[in-house]
Formats: structure tokens, C-alpha cells, sequence
């Protein structure tokens, strides 16, 4: 039988290291939904390393070798909540109402909130977890709508604090709603929240009619007051650069 060439070898190496790895994620994704399971069911106290461990069908010391110790679990865990709602989200490239879009995307973290109550809680009561991957792909969804906003002339503060405020009144209003009795619990409370944000973050008209740099350059332009902080030589320099840019259009 003729010796595998080298480049064979090499395929079957990576393919060897392929399926190493697979049977390394294996078990972990069994612990994990495990841990998301005990924790839906029975809250975060059921969520021990020998239940988890007899749930996902492993010894307890996997979960340590694994994880390292209950809190990575939790983390883990944290982790494969923010992957979950990432993947409930539907982005529109192009909105046709940019507000509406933002009503839309926050009642849906909302919801998400109110489904997954044990799991949200875990998510947003542990500041470490605000580092995952997941987390910071669903908050660029969250400053794409911003920036659409912001770029239509409807965004009344700074970016990065809108962001902030449309994170707080969404997180508030659901770990508020479920530290209530259920006999407590009025659905105007949401609707208010998600209203008072919204005049909080948005203009109720367009504060540049026309869309692109060139709209906004004008609206720049015309709202500038005669008296402003900027020198003399850097107000000439500014009214060049906004006549530039609204002759583009």
C-alpha cells in the first residue's frame, strides 16, 4: 500500500482536530442548556454542579473542568442568553418609520425580558456578562437604529446616551414588572416607560428635512445663532465647510 502523502496527512490532521473539538463542545453545550433548563424550571438555587452535572448526564467534576468553578457556568449561561435574543431580533435594513422601528426593537427585548424571567435576570444582574460577544453584537443592532435616527434628524440627544436610556428603560421596566405581585403588575407601566423614552431619545418632527449631509448641513447652517463659543476664525471655517456640504446636494 503506497505511504499518504503529506498533504494527506495534513487533511487528516484537521480533520482529526475538527472532530477533537466538536467532542469538546459537545458536552459543554449539553451543560449549558441544562443549566438554562434547571434555571427557566426552578431558579437560580436549583442551579447547582451535581444537578447540572446529573441533568446534562456528566460527573460533577466535568463541570469544573469545563467552566472552572459556578460562576463560569453562570456566565456560560448569561452567554447563551444573549445568543438567544440576538437570534429572536429582526433588523430592517431601511425602516420606513425609524421611530416605530425603535418602539418595535424595544418591546421585543421587553418581551424577551417577560418570556425568559430567570434567564433575563441572571443576564442583567451580573455586570461581567455585559462583555460577551453576543451582547456586543445585539448593541450594535441597537446604534444602527440610532445612527438611522440620528441621520433623519430625529434624534434629540447624543448617541451614545440614547443608546443608554433605550438600554436602562428596557432593563428597568423588566426586572420592575417581575419584582411586582402579580396583582401589581399594570401593562401601563411598560407602554409608559417605552412612551417617556421615546420622547426622552426622539424629536416629534425631523429636525432635518432633507435626508443625507447636505440636509443637514442646512439645517446646521440656518439653526447656528450669531453668538456662539467658537472664535471668529473657526466660525468662518465651520460656515465653509456647511456651504460646502449643502451644495453637494
Amino acid at each position: 500500500m503506497p505511504p499518504r502523502s503529506r498533504g494527506s496527512r495534513g487533511a487528516a490532521a484537521v480533520d482529526s482536530g475538527t472532530s477533537a473539538a466538536t467532542e469538546r463542545e459537545e458536552p459543554r453545550r449539553r451543560v449549558i442548556e441544562a443549566a438554562a433548563e434547571l434555571l427557566a424550571r426552578e431558579g437560580r438555587d436549583a442551579v447547582t454542579t451535581r444537578a447540572v452535572a446529573v441533568a446534562a448526564g456528566l460527573q460533577p467534576p466535568a463541570i469544573y473542568r469545563l467552566f472552572g468553578d459556578k460562576d463560569g457556568l453562570l456566565e456560560a449561561v448569561a452567554e447563551h442568553g444573549f445568543a438567544k435574543f440576538l437570534a429572536s431580533k429582526t433588523v430592517a435594513p431601511h425602516p420606513q418609520d425609524p421611530i416605530e422601528d425603535l418602539r418595535a426593537g424595544w418591546d421585543l427585548a421587553v418581551e424577551f425580558g417577560l418570556d425568559n424571567p430567570a434567564l433575563y435576570t441572571l443576564m442583567y444582574s451580573e455586570p461581567t456578562t455585559t462583555s460577551s460577544a453576543a451582547f456586543e453584537a445585539g448593541m450594535k443592532i441597537l446604534m444602527g437604529r440610532i445612527r438611522r435616527l440620528a441621520a433623519g434628524g430625529w434624534l434629540r440627544v447624543d448617541e451614545e446616551l440614547a443608546a443608554m436610556i433605550i438600554h436602562a428603560t428596557a432593563r428597568g421596566a423588566v426586572l420592575t414588572w417581575l419584582s411586582l405581585p402579580d396583582d401589581c403588575r399594570n401593562p401601563a407601566l411598560l407602554t409608559t416607560l417605552r412612551e417617556s423614552m421615546v420622547t426622552t431619545v426622539t424629536n416629534q418632527e425631523p429636525a432635518v428635512q432633507a435626508a443625507g449631509p447636505a440636509g443637514a448641513a442646512r439645517a446646521l447652517r440656518a439653526a447656528l445663532p450669531v453668538q456662539t463659543t467658537l472664535s471668529g476664525a473657526e466660525q468662518h471655517l465651520l460656515t465653509e465647510w456647511l456651504e460646502r456640504l449643502a451644495a453637494d446636494g
